[in-house]
């Protein structure tokens, strides 16, 4: 089985343990509630506490703002890990504008509330990525052995505690829109 179809099983696996109850699971000892991968610095001391314990991101679409026959469908999964303060650590698993298997780890900051609108709420979060190799090396800023920097600013709307859409910006790349599902 090829990557994209491990990936594609795998989101589709995800999606749908999310939709069935895992945001109804009560914590227990040792739980998955419990499992923090975020350094203990990341918190903010005496930061308010995170409204939701992880968010469970499944996108199926990516906006190129320059279309090339080289383009394949990007599928993101990603894993986010909440902590006081509004700070987040996270593993996004992906397949690459280019049909190639990739991830972003990385860290990041919430703010909500955005406008005025209680809804409204934007984050940053920062890494490194890997997976741009080859002839596609270059497709990417400042990569190295296929790992590179980067910065992903992003704007979503709550339609409820739990689920929410999510726009990420690429840079000079596109736009990936997203289904968030937080427990």
């Amino acid at each position: 089985m090829s990557f994209p179809s491990k990936l594609s099983a795998w989101i589709a696996s995800c999606a749908l343990i999310g939709t069935v109850g895992l945001g109804h699971a009560h914590a227990a000892e040792d739980s998955l509630y419990d499992l923090q991968p975020c350094p203990d610095s990341l918190a903010v001391e005496g930061g308010a506490k995170a409204d939701k314990t992880w968010d469970l991101t499944l996108s199926p679409f990516t906006h190129h703002w320059h279309s090339s026959s080289e383009h394949k469908p990007v599928k993101l999964v990603a894993l986010d890990r909440h902590v006081s303060g509004g700070r987040f650590c996270g593993l996004a698993l992906f397949t690459n504008s280019f049909g190639q298997p990739s991830a972003y780890g990385y860290v990041g900051q919430q703010w909500n509330n955005i406008l005025g609108n209680p809804q409204l709420f934007t984050k940053v979060s920062a890494g490194f990525i890997y997976g741009y190799r080859g002839k596609h090396k270059d497709a990417i800023g400042f990569n190295s052995a296929g790992i590179a920097p980067a910065i992903i600013p992003s704007l979503g709307y709550a339609f409820n505690p739990k689920e929410s859409a999510q726009a990420f910006l690429l840079g000079t790349a596109g736009v990936t829109f997203a289904y968030v599902r937080s427990f």
